[in-house]
């Protein structure tokens, strides 16, 4: 309602949140794994993208409007630490293709993710071992580097514009190639 009040209309909508209890990202997966963290994590990682969408899909209407949300490599592969976050990430992945099936079919909308590799933020800290995916995903990757928060900024504003108007239903990997690595042989050093 403050939106419609205040703009009116709407083209864009990124969702960018996810959240499970610090306990459930912590040891093995089946011991931490409480039902109330799995309701939790898909509620909010998950659940969400769906109630901000039919609340932004009036708002859209009759403006071919883009949703765009964040997804991790969790949700096709398992992460040590990621635990209950990678069944939320691949609900919300499912989420994606369910919602641009309903939203492009009657409204034009598109709804897309982005599988973005992992870049140091806040929700990160709380990810046992980080630092050290972090220097593995730069050592495998074929780019050799860690994606940046611009890489992924280019990438959601490609899928919210014009540019990617027939593209629906998407996962698209920002992650300098880590995900289509299957085996990493070191570079063998001259000299």
């Amino acid at each position: 309602a403050a939106l419609r009040e205040r703009w009116g209309l709407l083209d864009i909508l990124v969702h960018a949140v996810a959240y499970a209890p610090r306990e459930a990202l912590a040891g093995g997966f089946v011991e931490s794994t409480s039902r109330e963290a799995f309701a939790i994590a898909h509620d909010v990682s998950s659940y969400s993208l769906t109630a901000l969408a039919r609340g932004a899909a009036p708002l859209m209407q009759g403006r071919a409007g883009s949703i765009v949300t964040l997804s991790y490599l969790g949700a096709v592969r398992s992460i040590p630490s990621y635990n209950v976050m990678g069944l939320a990430k691949a609900s919300l992945e499912a989420n994606v293709r369910f919602l641009a099936a309903d939203l492009g079919t009657t409204q034009g909308i598109r709804v897309n993710g982005i599988s973005a590799g992992p870049v140091k933020t806040l929700a990160a800290a709380g990810i046992a071992g980080f630092r050290k995916m972090l220097s593995r995903v730069a050592d495998v990757a074929p780019l050799r580097r860690n994606v940046t928060l611009e890489d992924v900024g280019n990438a959601a504003a490609f899928l919210a514009s014009d540019l990617a108007s027939g593209i629906t239903g998407e996962i698209l990997y920002v992650d300098c190639g880590f995900s289509t690595v299957g085996m990493h042989f070191p570079l063998e050093r001259e000299g």
